[in-house]
């Protein structure tokens, strides 16, 4: 996972960190890739989408942090139907345990490649 650009903060990032359900098949974790997928991408079309950084390591711990304008944004994400109907497929069959925190960025600074 490479870093991606972002604007100048102020910003808000959605910090979503989960471990997979270990009892998973392969057709299971087959589904949920595509569900990963399909929120990327619907992500990406909502308003005030800035970007998302993502990883899951083969101990079935993941990260995914993603990018909004504002809380407002964030919020508007959390309620679009498909993204809802997501998530309690995330609870119900994929997630053994899940957190997400949110935050506003104050500071970003780092090393360009």
């Amino acid at each position: 996972m490479s870093p991606i650009d972002l604007p100048e903060p102020p910003y808000t990032v959605v910090v979503f960190t989960s471990r997979l359900r270990s009892d998973l098949d392969d057709d299971a974790r087959a589904a949920y890739d595509r569900m990963s997928a399909r929120m990327e991408i619907l992500a990406s079309e909502q308003p005030g989408y800035l970007g998302v950084e993502s990883a899951r390591g083969d101990d079935l711990e993941g990260i995914t942090c993603s990018y909004w304008v504002d809380d407002a944004a964030a919020v508007a994400w959390k309620q679009v139907t498909a993204h809802l109907l997501a998530q309690e497929r995330g609870r119900q069959d994929w997630y053994a345990d899940y957190r997400v925190r949110v935050a506003t960025v104050t500071r970003a600074y780092g090393k360009r490649a």
